[in-house]
C-alpha cells in the first residue's frame, strides 16, 4: 500500500490461489496524458496534508453547511496504528490536525479532530475524521469549499486526478478498471480502482482523494501501487478474481472506491452503519 512514511508493520503471504503470472503493465493511450490535464484537472481546493499522508474535507449527499466537516483519508494512516484484518474503529477519540490547502497549493491553515468518525482496512482502507469545525466555519475562516463524495460508481476510462496534499502534488490518469479482491499482506479490499500507469504515485500519496476530472467529484481514496512486482506482500498487492486467479500488475497503483460511504452517514454527518444500504463493514461484537 502507498504506506505512510514510517511503518513498521511486516508483511504475511497470502496462499491458495492460483497465480496467473506477473502482467506486463498496462498500455497508456499516447495522448492520456493530453486527457488528464484538460480544463477538468482540479485544484489543491479542499485537500489536506497529515503528518504521514494525505487527505481532503468530504461533504456527503446529507451534508449541511452546520454539520461537522468529515477529512477523508486511508484507514492505514492512523497515528494509532493501522488496523487489522476484519477491524473495524468506530468513534474513536484521537486528536489530530489537518494543513487545509488553498486551489494553489498553498497552506490555508489548520484545521482539527478530536474524533474518528469510522476506519477500517477491511473490504476497503478508509478513515473519517469528524473535525471540530462546520463547512461554514472552514469556508467563512478561509474561503475553501468542500469537495463533494459522489454517490455513484466511478466508470472505467474517465480521466481522473489523484491530488496530494503532502506533496503538494497531482497525478494525472484514468481508471484502468476494477480489481475484483485486491490483496496486500493480511489485508483484502474490494471492487478497487485500477488507475492506468500514467499514476505513478508514492510514498505520502496516501489518502489522497481521487477526483473524477469531468464532474470534479471524489470517487475514491488513493492507497497503494506494487512496488517490487512481488506477490501479495506488503507494498505489493495482487489482483484475485472470482474463480482465485491471482495476477500480479507490476508498478500498477489503485485506490479504493468511496460511493458507498454515502448511505453510511446520515444528518448531522453521524454515523449510521444499520441505515438499509449501508454496505461498510461493521464492529465485530
Amino acid at each position: 500500500m502507498r504506506k505512510p512514511l514510517v511503518s513498521t508493520l511486516a508483511a504475511a503471504l497470502f496462499g491458495a490461489a492460483a497465480l496467473t503470472g506477473i502482467a506486463a503493465a498496462p498500455a497508456v493511450a499516447a495522448d492520456s496524458g493530453q486527457t488528464a490535464a484538460h480544463r477538468g484537472t482540479p485544484s489543491f481546493e479542499g485537500t489536506v496534508a497529515l503528518s504521514n499522508c494525505s487527505g481532503s474535507v468530504v461533504k456527503l449527499k446529507h451534508s449541511r453547511a452546520s454539520d461537522p466537516a468529515l477529512v477523508l483519508s486511508n484507514g492505514h494512516c492512523l497515528q494509532e496504528g493501522m488496523p487489522g484484518a476484519g477491524e473495524v474503529v468506530v468513534d474513536k477519540k484521537t486528536s489530530r490536525d489537518f494543513t487545509l490547502l488553498n486551489a494553489d497549493g498553498s497552506d490555508a491553515g489548520k484545521i482539527h479532530s478530536d474524533k474518528i468518525a469510522y476506519a477500517t482496512m477491511t473490504d476497503t482502507d478508509i478513515s473519517l475524521y469528524e473535525t471540530t469545525s462546520t463547512y461554514k466555519e472552514i469556508k467563512k475562516k478561509y474561503g475553501i469549499d468542500a469537495l463533494t463524495l459522489d454517490a455513484r460508481h466511478p466508470r472505467q476510462g474517465r480521466d481522473i486526478t489523484v491530488v496530494s496534499g503532502y506533496w503538494k502534488e497531482k497525478f494525472g490518469c484514468a481508471v484502468d478498471g476494477f480489481a475484483y479482491r485486491l490483496k496486500e499482506a493480511d489485508w483484502t479490499w474490494k471492487d478497487s480502482i485500477r488507475y492506468t500507469m500514467a499514476c505513478q504515485t508514492k510514498g505520502g500519496t496516501s489518502g489522497s482523494p481521487v477526483i473524477d476530472n469531468r464532474t470534479g467529484k471524489v470517487v475514491g481514496v488513493n492507497n497503494t501501487h506494487n512496488e517490487d512486482g512481488e506477490r501479495c506482500t506488503l507494498n505489493n498487492p495482487c489482483e484475485v478474481d472470482k474463480s482465485g486467479n491471482v495476477t500480479v500488475r507490476y508498478l500498477n497503483a489503485y485506490g479504493q472506491q468511496t460511493y458507498l460511504i454515502n448511505s453510511c452517514f446520515g444528518r448531522g454527518n453521524q454515523l449510521n452503519l444499520d441505515a438499509r444500504r449501508c454496505a461498510l463493514p461493521e464492529p465485530k461484537k
